[in-house]
């Protein structure tokens, strides 16, 4: 991030630490919880847990943010749910064991905080994807660092194989690494970028694109199998991801619209060839009650419904 800041690809904007200590918690549990979620688990309760994350952004926004999604968004990202489950999860076992259990469901809570966090504290800070990122990052760095220190066979008294001192730093090795921390910043960024620009949900829906990319790309490229069920799940899966674009797509058109009805009331007087400011695709002149209902969509008003024949 320090070269991205020197080379001005953003600009630097700092906020009082205090403010960065919810986000950077939620990563570190989210890193540390989803690892012991896949060690004590098994891989197909390893992958529902994974599937759960959306449902889980959906309820949280609804209890504490009183962002009360459509049932149409709903139900689109429920059949997704369902696709990827059925191409995914091979092998449904539960977690045996209370510690099992705690980390699965710990690491869905912490993952769906994370990446409501991640846009509501760039919109709260009034902070870019790069500039929020710059800020935490350094804190949930040595929160990690001091974790590993606690629970990591780290070494420091005797160098042990299999201990962090310990371990063969060879060329190849640490070039590995190098690019394992490169991709995990890209990772990072790619996150707030994508929440930044659209909502938690959103991101959510397209990681499962990128399931199904990766499953359809194993079998068109290195030929894996394909049976009945995988193929049932990616369509599926696919299906609710169309109809999650529409809607959304749907949305974005409305708002757009209402705005611009919102920005010519707000300038006032007609157009210059005499027509009211605020109109109908049909050049009739929008009633009192379009025009207010254009004003609560554009401020995000639920439950309004606008009439057919506006814009």
């Amino acid at each position: 991030m320090q070269v991205f800041l020197k080379f001005g690809v953003f600009e630097l904007k700092t906020v009082a630490w205090q403010k960065m200590v919810p986000l950077a918690a939620a990563y570190v549990g989210y890193i540390v919880l989803c690892n012991l979620n896949l060690n004590l688990n098994p891989v197909g309760f390893y992958q529902i847990t994974k599937i759960a994350v959306a449902p889980a952004v959906l309820a949280i926004e609804a209890v504490v943010y009183k962002k009360r999604a459509s049932p149409a968004v709903g139900a689109s990202v429920g059949l997704v749910c369902l696709g990827v489950g059925l191409a995914t999860v091979t092998d449904p076992q539960i977690a045996s064991n209370a510690a099992g259990l705690a980390a699965g469901f710990g690491s869905v809570a912490a993952t769906a905080m994370y990446q409501i966090w991640a846009g509501v504290k760039q919109k709260e800070l009034g902070l870019g994807s790069m500039q929020l990122l710059h800020q935490y990052v350094p804190l949930a760095a040595a929160m990690l660092g001091t974790l590993v220190v606690v629970l990591e066979p780290v070494g420091l008294m005797t160098r042990a194989p299999g201990t962090i001192v310990g371990f063969d730093y060879t060329l190849p090795a640490v070039l590995v690494i190098l690019l394992s921390a490169a991709l995990g910043l890209l990772v990072n960024l790619s996150t707030f970028l994508v929440i930044g620009a659209t909502s938690s949900l959103t991101y959510n829906v397209v990681g499962h694109v990128k399931t199904v990319i990766i499953l359809s790309g194993g079998v068109v490229f290195f030929g894996d199998a394909m049976p009945p069920k995988k193929m049932a799940g990616i369509g599926v899966a696919m299906l609710g991801i169309v109809w999650y674009s529409h809607i959304k797509l749907s949305e974005a058109r409305a708002t757009a619209s209402a705005r611009l009805v919102t920005a010519s009331l707000e300038a006032g007087g007609p157009r210059k060839d005499g027509a009211p400011a605020a109109w109908n695709q049909d050049d009739s002149p929008l009633s009192a009650e379009s025009i207010a209902l254009h004003k609560r969509r554009a401020v995000g008003a639920p439950g309004d419904a606008l009439p057919r024949s506006l814009p």
